[in-house]
């Protein structure tokens, strides 16, 4: 019997996903797993051995030679074809550092402080929104349960209007939709889980996570550019919220009063 194919790790998902040749042939594009490029990106970008990108992507050596050598032929016969190349699909499950300290790779994460503080926009005359999940004005820790969010409309770095808007926890995909839908650029969160982070990243929109307290006080910390977050923690936090012994299996830590599952 085989054995079952280990999950590849990678530090976050490509920032660039589609390459199109100018003068394209008519055959289908490539696809490039996004495993294939983690191992391309930190075997011949970043010149780093076999082993080393084993290590870091927590498989075999044998597994990323053959990872390096498929990958390696399908960049091949885009090039030489002239066919798209698209990175998307494969196994894999994205770090956003969360396991930087254990990383025995030269991880990326590992040059950004722990406990980093977001870089406001200089917004200008235009108009951001930003979300936060509250309940009672304070942030609700945890993003995919948040039962509704405030949102700021800031210009010039100042909050010219405030609104709710209605979520009714029903978990980050459908979260993302509301907040696309409702033009939102900055989220400032509590606890949120690794599909989160990489959903809320491809939709463009910024995130500071592992903040507690008053929603407005937070908010007007950003403006200032003095708000600290801490993305580890806060993954960390959303994945230990399903294990509480108190709790009920969905993340609620025991706030029942919120949550949206059968008991």
């Amino acid at each position: 019997m085989p054995r079952p194919c280990r999950c590849r790790r990678v530090c976050e998902e490509p920032r660039f996903r589609t390459f199109l040749p100018e003068n394209r042939s008519n055959l289908p594009p490539v696809t490039l797993f996004i495993d294939e490029y983690e191992v391309i990106r930190i075997v011949d970008l970043e010149n780093r051995s076999h082993e080393e990108c084993a290590q870091q992507m927590c498989i075999s050596r044998t597994t990323v030679t053959e990872i390096y050598e498929k990958a390696r032929t399908k960049i091949a016969d885009a090039v030489v074809n002239g066919r798209g190349l698209v990175i998307d699909g494969g196994n894999y499950q994205v770090c956003h550092g969360s396991f930087r300290q254990n990383c025995i790779g030269h991880c990326r994460w590992e040059h950004q402080p722990h406990c980093f503080s977001i870089s406001t926009k200089s917004h200008g005359d235009l108009k951001m929104k930003i979300a936060v999940p509250v309940k009672n004005e304070q942030i609700y820790q945890h993003f995919g349960m948040a039962a509704q969010f405030k949102v700021y409309t800031v210009q010039n770095d100042q909050i010219v209007e405030t609104e709710f808007i209605q979520a009714q926890g029903r978990g980050h995909g459908m979260m993302l939709g509301l907040l696309t839908e409702n033009g939102i650029g900055c989220v400032i969160c509590g606890g949120i889980g690794n599909g989160a982070v990489s959903a809320l990243d491809q939709a463009g929109i910024e995130l500071v996570a592992g903040v507690s307290g008053s929603a407005d006080e937070a908010v007007a910390q950003l403006l200032s550019g003095e708000l600290q977050g801490d993305l580890r923690a806060a993954c960390e936090k959303s994945q230990h919220g399903h294990h509480h012994a108190d709790g009920c299996g969905c993340g609620c830590g025991g706030d029942h009063d919120d949550c949206q599952c059968k008991r």
